[in-house]
Order: structure tokens, then sequence, then C-alpha cells
């Protein structure tokens, strides 16, 4: 069973490539799921996988790109019936 979990991801991460790195390190752990800017200028993010592989994915979450500042990421487990396939941007919301 895949472990799932929504990360919502504050403080400086809007207008610093943040969802493209989000995609690109999500792909290499062999996530699946999606990420998007929220209105609040935050970012969030759905991500499922192995349980080792969405740590790596959470604690990577907690640094960012270069170019962010990550204040805070609030967790919160999901329980989907459908998985996503691969991983993608998403419209803001």
């Amino acid at each position: 069973m895949a472990l799932q979990a929504r990360l919502a991801i504050s403080g400086r991460v809007q207008g610093v490539g943040y969802r493209d790195w989000a995609i690109t390190t999500a792909l290499r752990l062999g996530l699946t799921g999606w990420v998007r800017n929220r209105m609040d200028g935050s970012v969030e993010a759905l991500v499922v996988g192995e349980d080792q592989a969405v740590g790596q994915m959470i604690d990577a979450c907690r640094r960012g790109p270069t170019m962010a500042r990550v204040d805070n990421v609030d967790i919160e487990p999901v329980d989907l019936d459908v998985l996503p396939e691969g991983f993608r941007q998403l419209p803001t919301a």
C-alpha cells in the first residue's frame, strides 16, 4: 500500500521555482501526485509512494529549491480511492 500525504508548504515558495523543483524531486524519488500554487501564497502538494520515498520528499520540501525560504510544512495523511499517475503541476487554487 502506498503512503499518501497532502503537504501545505508556506514561506517564500512562489516565484522561486518551487513547483518545477518539486516535480523533478518527486519523479526522481518515484512518487506520483501533483503540486500547485495556492492563492494565499503557499504551495500545496499531494505525494503518493513508498514510505521511505514520501519521507524523503517531505524532508526535501522542508528545504526547497535554492531561492526558497520554507517556514513550515504541514502534513496531512490522505486515503485516496484512485491513485494519481505521474507527477504534474495543477492550476493555482
